[in-house]
């Protein structure tokens, strides 16, 4: 098939990948209204097109952090997304890293922060949750800083997992899950031959490396439920901030209220997000809250957002509604899935191209131009 966006990704995704993966990366809470909310609400951002401005010579780089990108994006944390493609947190990272971009590895990663590690060119991000193991995370901690990870990105919104409807008639979790998962591999052998015989080992890695032993995708929905910390509080959390040597960015903010306190906490940035639609089905989209988040914080830190993201135009949309950066997950991992390092190549080179369109026919030079005032009113 003919291959020109995230949507063509999506649906060769889909076709190639067994239905307990691709519903686990497509799907999200409940009814899934946010999950549609997040690209409907970022669709509907118009934008003022504007002529003869001589926007030959364009700038798209940012800085974050002191450190220079060529794009306004990141890989954003994907759980399980080496089970999508080879090795896919390498690949994923040898993508990023060709485009100058940062990679953020997830806790719950195939691949360990070793192999990612050693196969990336620029420090990587690391993604880390709120667990009830507080040896867990300051043994990950330890070991992401020690690789030279230079930025950990802290998930807040996940006190305890979304009700995800799909996961139970996909095969990915319920009593039947590991029987059908095996049947429906069978049915696909092209990802059975890539990455069910020759992806191995099919663990979480990092996991893994704290407990000395296999921690599989059995018992991954397991580990999950028992480890989430719905307890958790701002002051429970000071030691994070303590311990961490580098930049500290929090993951989940959908109120300017706890951007606030996120920015009182200490943190160097924060991400607008509702975890891709997959924890509060009902809440507001990332879309609907980032203006009233960057009134309230823009300047003091930095802001990313994620959250329907699929074209370079939904990022540039993004940033006129104040966001610094952008993080994109699923629209990179239908592209892993169904090229490897090759697909989040190309899907970055067309966002790219997307993004100097923008520029061009708003008439700006570089993104640091991008802001409220290229929203249609």
């Amino acid at each position: 098939m003919i291959i020109s966006s995230a949507t063509d990704f999506r649906e060769a995704a889909r076709r190639k990948l067994p239905p307990f993966l691709f519903h686990y990366l497509d799907g999200g809470a409940g009814a899934e209204q946010t999950l549609r909310a997040n690209v409907d609400d970022l669709q509907a951002v118009k934008l003022r097109q504007r002529v003869l401005r001589g926007s030959e010579q364009l700038d798209l780089g940012v800085q974050w952090f002191g450190e220079d990108y060529a794009l306004p994006i990141a890989l954003a944390p994907v759980g399980l997304a080496g089970m999508y493609a080879r090795r896919g947190e390498v690949q994923a990272v040898r993508a990023a890293c060709r485009h100058h971009i940062p990679f953020i590895q997830s806790t719950v990663s195939v691949c360990p922060l070793a192999e990612v590690a050693a196969q990336a060119s620029k420090p990587i991000w690391f993604q880390l949750y709120v667990l009830k193991d507080r040896d867990f995370m300051r043994d990950v901690m330890r070991r992401a800083w020690e690789l030279g990870a230079t930025t950990l990105v802290f998930t807040v919104d996940m006190p305890v997992p979304g009700n995800r409807y799909r996961d139970a008639h996909s095969g990915m979790s319920g009593a039947n899950g590991p029987m059908r998962r095996v049947l429906q591999a069978m049915l696909h052998p092209r990802w059975a031959w890539d990455v069910g015989v020759f992806g191995r080992p099919h663990d979480l890695g990092n996991i893994s490396a704290f407990r000395g032993n296999a921690t599989g995708l059995a018992d991954y929905i397991g580990w999950l439920g028992a480890n989430f910390d719905p307890g958790i509080a701002w002051q429970d959390l000071q030691w994070i901030r303590d311990e961490w040597k580098g930049r500290l960015v929090i993951k989940g903010i959908l109120d300017p209220d706890d951007a606030r306190d996120a920015l009182a906490f200490g943190a160097d940035g924060i991400v607008v997000s509702n975890h891709g639609g997959r924890q509060l089905d009902g809440a507001l989209s990332s879309a609907a809250v980032l203006p009233s988040i960057a009134e309230a914080v823009k300047g003091k830190l930095t802001i990313f957002a994620d959250g329907g993201v699929r074209t370079g135009t939904d990022v540039f949309r993004m940033l006129a509604l104040g966001a610094d950066g952008v993080l994109i997950g699923r629209a990179f991992v239908y592209a892993l899935a169904t090229q490897g390092q090759a697909g989040v190549e190309r899907l970055l080179a067309i966002m790219e191209k997307d993004i100097r369109t923008n520029m061009v026919l708003t008439g700006v030079k570089s993104l640091r131009e991008v802001g409220p005032q290229l929203l249609a009113r």
